[in-house]
């Protein structure tokens, strides 16, 4: 009955995404943040995400919207990192092992690609933010509940057989989402619905705590203070903080408690030194091989990982770090591309938010850039414990950013040109005055 369901929604989709390539984008989306192939049996295994990807490509191209495709920086950084890691591919040390993290990885970036091609306008921009945060937020409340049910006893855990089906990976993908649920709280006009997005980020935060994970535990410490720097009403947030996490926190077992209590004693942590103990290959990989790496995931390979360490290769666990992933995998080239990528993405949204004096600016943009920059913080910092550079969830925020700078403001010029013209227009009247004035040239 499953599988009949989702067949059946399927076509449906399928059926819009000819018409109007962007159904079929959002239908990727959901498609690869929500996995509802999964969960269904007859149908696990049949590459209907293949048969979404090429109908929407297919209908990008046929329907000319593909010669709107324009480049900006954050788009060539993609195209750029795409590159790399085929040629990081070209040069791996293991192909065979490395191919099917390479083909996830550039399949996952073709999609950001277009994501942040197809999400022009206003409609199309909040229906990727609303499917992203339905996506991950059922589970978030599904974990909520099992958080409830079992008084925190048992582990939060993600989806089987997906990316996020890791404790650890799933807390901290549901603490990036905590921003874009208050952005589109901010952007809902009906009661109800705003009411709906304030339980779902409460309930995210008990799912967050309920994962046990210590990386998601600071993911979520680390987005209550940067909301909390942020905020205008920095006492009313503070409270309203501790009216759901202190209630949540105190609802959990002792165990969680002493789990939380060993962050500061990591290096005491076997599980913790194993990690380390695989930052330190992945370091000496890309050292031995410091432009290509040494292919994607290949320091999860014994032999190779001996190669370079072999006492550590012994007690080395999965990298759990985007950036050592990155890094082993690409070279001190493919990660220097990543962390501009990062870094150009989470600046344009700053140069967005400082905007905001623009009249001419629709508020709706500087609030989603206010909040996108929450969200690769939070983001960023969980990141350093988890294997998520794969994930396509940041990766829409990054598309996000990159097609809101491309949106125009009126008279066609770009967001974040109104703020440059007025510091040249207050540096031209200054010039101008010190004219007037004798200070300067005379004028002509």
């Amino acid at each position: 009955m499953r599988d009949l369901i989702l067949l059946s929604f399927m076509a449906l989709c399928l059926a819009a995404a000819i018409r109007h390539p962007f159904a079929g984008l959002l239908t990727w989306a959901w498609f690869t943040l929500m996995t509802p192939h999964q969960a269904a049996f007859g149908v696990y295994g049949v590459p209907l995400n293949v048969i979404i990807a090429g109908v929407t490509i297919g209908s990008y191209v046929v329907s000319g919207e593909i010669a709107k495709f324009r480049f900006d920086v954050i788009t060539i950084l993609i195209i750029l990192f795409a590159g790399w890691l085929t040629l990081a591919q070209a040069f791996s040390l293991s192909p065979e092992n490395s191919a099917v993290y390479h083909d996830r990885f550039i399949k996952t970036l073709l999609f950001v690609l277009l994501c942040a091609q197809m999400a022009a306008g206003k409609l199309r921009f909040n229906a990727l933010v609303w499917t992203m945060v339905a996506s991950i937020g059922f589970f978030a409340a599904k974990g909520a509940a099992f958080t409830f049910a079992t008084l925190g006893q048992f582990r939060v855990q993600g989806l089987p057989n997906t990316v996020l089906e890791d404790n650890n990976h799933f807390g901290i993908a549901v603490a990036t989402i905590l921003p874009l649920i208050l952005y589109l709280r901010d952007e809902s006009v009906r009661p109800i619905v705003r009411r709906g997005l304030l339980a779902l980020f409460c309930l995210a935060i008990v799912a967050i705590i309920g994962t046990q994970s210590r990386g998601a535990f600071l993911s979520l410490i680390a987005f209550s203070g940067f909301f909390w720097i942020r905020a205008k009403h920095k006492f009313a947030i503070l409270a309203g903080l501790v009216l759901v996490m202190a209630p949540a926190i105190a609802f959990m077992p002792g165990k969680w408690t002493e789990r939380m209590s060993t962050i500061g004693e990591a290096t005491q942590d076997a599980s913790f030194m194993g990690r380390v103990d695989a930052w330190v290959i992945n370091y000496k990989l890309a050292v031995e091989h410091p432009m290509t790496g040494a292919g994607l995931r290949n320091s999860y390979e014994k032999e190779i990982a001996q190669s370079v360490d072999i006492e550590r290769a012994a007690r080395a666990k999965a990298a759990h770090s985007i950036y050592f992933e990155v890094l082993g995998g690409a070279g001190f080239v493919g990660l220097l591309i990543y962390l501009a990528l990062f870094a150009t993405a989470f600046f344009t949204s700053w140069r967005i938010y400082l905007s905001r004096g623009n009249e001419k600016l629709a508020p709706w943009k500087w609030r989603f850039a206010y909040y996108a920059q929450m969200s690769l913080a939070v983001f960023a910092i969980g990141g350093a414990s988890v294997s998520l550079e794969m994930w396509d969830g940041y990766l829409i925020v990054i598309a996000l950013i990159a097609a809101l700078s491309k949106m125009s403001v009126a008279e066609g010029k770009p967001v974040g040109y109104a703020l440059r013209e007025a510091r040249l227009r207050n540096w031209r009247g200054r010039k101008r005055l010190k004219q007037l004035l004798g200070e300067g040239e005379n004028p002509a």
